[in-house]
């Protein structure tokens, strides 16, 4: 089984300007995905898709090459990951190297490690479109989440008889970290579509994901504190 771990890294942020190379703890942020990638692979095997020069620099300034640079239509808001992942793989299919699947690892969850990217490799399967992290979510459709009605009212989620929170199903959220994908369901239909997908969990600590001024203060903290090592794998 070949893998291809691409690391998707574009140089605008609405959020947090320059997310992907600001620095946490002292390291630019996208540093922290790139160390952990290679504890499972060979740089040859690791592709940054990024459209933007000085998120190249810092890049090569680890020692690890920049295949090509994003075209700037796969760069904007609008662009989505399935056509990022495409580009990355048919790049790749275009001189002759050939992966079966692809590990997808944003550089906005910076606190995974080695034993989780194994793990969710040792998942997978071919039979499988996909392996992805989650992480137990807090609240439930059941009991906590709601949608609004034509009338403006709301109404539960998800209709039940359970008496207790407890007593649900429990319901899980893709946490952003891994996605572990075949490429050839990958070419028959994007990410949403698939229907043979196994999960992967992970506690909060490992699952957070860096969308806000507010989450990143969080990882600071967390590193601050303790509760995760700064750039251990």
């Amino acid at each position: 089984m070949k893998t291809l771990i691409l690391i998707p890294a574009r140089g605008g942020s609405k959020g947090i300007p320059r997310k992907n190379i600001k620095e946490l703890a002292g390291k630019p942020l996208i540093s922290y995905t790139i160390k952990v990638a290679r504890s499972v692979a060979a740089d040859s095997d690791i592709c940054v898709s990024t459209d933007d020069l000085e998120i190249t620099d810092i890049v090569k300034s680890y020692g690890l090459g920049v295949p090509f640079i994003r075209p700037a239509e796969l760069a904007s808001d609008e662009a989505g990951s399935y056509e990022v992942i495409l580009h990355a793989v048919e790049f790749f299919e275009n001189l002759g190297v050939i992966y079966d699947n692809v590990l997808l690892l944003q550089p906005t969850s910076p606190f995974r490690k080695k034993k989780h990217l194994k793990d969710v490799i040792g998942l997978y399967s071919n039979d499988l479109d996909m392996v992805v992290s989650v992480c137990q979510s807090h609240e439930s459709p059941y009991f906590s989440l709601y949608e609004e009605k034509k009338t403006g009212f709301l109404k539960r989620s998800k209709k039940a008889n359970f008496e207790t929170r407890q007593s649900a199903p429990p319901v899980y959220c893709f946490n952003g970290s891994m996605y572990l994908i075949n490429i050839q369901s990958l070419k028959k239909g994007p990410l949403n579509e698939f229907t043979r997908v196994k999960k992967y969990v992970m506690d909060d600590y490992y699952s957070v994901d860096i969308d806000s001024p507010l989450d990143w203060a969080m990882c600071e903290t967390m590193i601050k504190e303790g509760y995760v090592k700064k750039n251990k794998v």
